[in-house]
């Protein structure tokens, strides 16, 4: 009995290191950007001004979140995408889906795009999304659902936060889909995020060169049929019970939603918006493997070709060493260079605050001026202002999982409008921040006290700071 258990327990422990180094060791080498994307970045493009008509504004609030997807929603004629990390169901969720199942009732195609892990862990076995999945006009997807014999797809995550209706609206950013993030529902907690919502006016003919909606579409199309998504939710029939009372459920709710938040009313895009010269769209590779750096190369690009500042807004910063010379690169060649991150008292990310909290020393020394926000909740926004009429929104942190893990999807505006409207935001946040001057001491501010780790969690932090050195590339 006694060897029957130890070979058990072998077998056991063989399983788990397989899935451990199959999970971690594919992604320890990071790599370098190839020439074939070096030879096609120009980062004069950026700045150019396009022949299309396109304006801009910020979705800042959870609220204003979830008001803007309903307004779009009912705008939709032929199409909604929805491409994002997470849904979780909630109240802020059953306001979408019963506004995407009224759309795909009048004839509108929707198709809905989430990681598979995520997927996985808060979408299955859930009545509303297989009670949205029975509708023959709304598809929902997984990209790179784990295979467990198959422990290096668990890693392979998609990260793309975005909704895109017909060719010409676009909400990109960093929010995922609940209502920690999404609606003012009440709840314990909540976390803060950014969006940019842009509109264009199509014209006939366009490329996706003249029209970014069309180039995120374009890519879109390329993540939705390859071959590690999947189709969910399918197969249901809308007569079965269970998902018939979902659907009612849901349909009445539309009802009470009809005329409020922003929908049933005609909408005048531009009035609540500002123009802007051109938008970019930036994306890294779609394979589930270990990616190119194309985002973090690109953003750094253009942030060394600023004339006199950059500021950063990013909730972790794990930095690879290519990242640390970048970054140093860019206060030596800057000058003007500040970095806006969540201070480890209130971020949501354990992995990334260990992490920080071991080489927060390294991060100072590449000469980046860094602020530590210490506001009511987290902040989860991902945004650049590079001098005074280039800004960026999206989804990329900057940490070495954004860098050279997960798809990321960023936005890159041209216009001294909106990069005036993404300062105003950004320094609200900034307020509520502090300059930090050593690894455990900040310049005073009036109105803005340090936030104290419990004793107990300042030890978990000492213990797990040390530990995610040896996987940080994962964080």
């Amino acid at each position: 009995m006694r060897k029957k258990l130890k070979i058990l327990l072998l077998l056991l422990l063989a399983v788990l290191l397989y899935e451990i180094v199959g999970a971690c060791i594919p992604f320890i080498h990071t790599k370098k950007v190839k020439k074939t994307y070096l030879e096609k970045l120009n980062t004069e493009s950026f700045g150019q001004t396009s022949a299309g008509s396109d304006w801009a504004q910020i979705a800042e609030t959870n609220e204003e979140a979830l008001d803007v997807r309903l307004a779009m929603f009912e705008e939709a004629k032929e199409s909604i995408v929805i491409s994002t990390f997470d849904i979780r169901p909630g109240k802020s969720t059953s306001d979408i889906f019963a506004s995407l199942l009224a759309a795909a009732d009048r004839g509108v195609r929707v198709q809905v795009i989430v990681d598979g892990l995520y997927g996985m862990l808060h979408m299955d076995g859930q009545g509303i999304f297989q009670a949205a999945g029975s509708h023959p006009n709304l598809e929902i997807r997984y990209y790179n659902k784990p295979n467990l014999l198959k422990p290096w797809t668990i890693n392979g995550r998609m990260h793309d936060k975005y909704v895109l209706i017909d060719n010409k609206l676009l909400l990109m950013g960093g929010r995922n889909m609940f209502d920690y993030f999404i609606g003012n529902y009440p709840q314990k907690n909540k976390g803060y995020d950014r969006e940019v919502l842009l509109y264009h006016q199509e014209e006939e003919g366009e490329t996706s060169s003249e029209n970014v909606i069309l180039e995120v579409r374009e890519y879109f199309q390329k993540i939705w049929n390859q071959e590690c998504t999947r189709p969910v939710f399918e197969g249901k029939s809308r007569e079965d019970r269970k998902t018939a009372e979902e659907l009612e459920k849901l349909s009445l709710r539309y009802e009470k939603l009809s005329g409020t938040r922003g929908t049933g009313t005609d909408i005048d895009w531009t009035k609540e918006l500002v123009p802007v010269k051109k938008a970019t769209f930036v994306a890294n590779p779609t394979n589930i493997g270990p990616k190119e750096p194309w985002v973090w190369y690109t953003m750094q690009q253009l942030m060394l070709e600023a004339d006199s500042r950059v500021v950063i807004q990013t909730p972790y910063a794990v930095f690879s060493q290519d990242m640390y010379e970048g970054m140093e690169q860019l206060a030596k060649t800057v000058g003007n260079a500040d970095m806006l991150i969540n201070s480890t008292a209130v971020g949501d990310n354990f992995m990334a605050s260990s992490d920080y909290t071991h080489n927060k020393g390294k991060v100072l020394e590449t000469g980046v001026r860094v602020h530590e926000y210490f506001g009511e909740h987290s902040c989860h926004g991902k945004s650049i202002l590079i001098d005074g009429d280039l800004s960026v929104v999206g989804s990329y942190n900057f940490d070495m999982r954004s860098t050279y893990v997960d798809t990321e999807t960023m936005l890159v505006i041209c216009g001294e409008e909106f990069n005036s409207l993404l300062e105003e935001k950004m320094d609200k946040l900034q307020a509520e921040s502090l300059e930090v001057t050593g690894p455990d001491t900040y310049a005073e501010k009036d109105g803005v006290s340090q936030k104290e780790l419990s004793p107990g969690k300042a030890r978990l932090f000492w213990i797990t700071s040390k530990l995610i050195q040896l996987v940080r590339y994962l964080a």
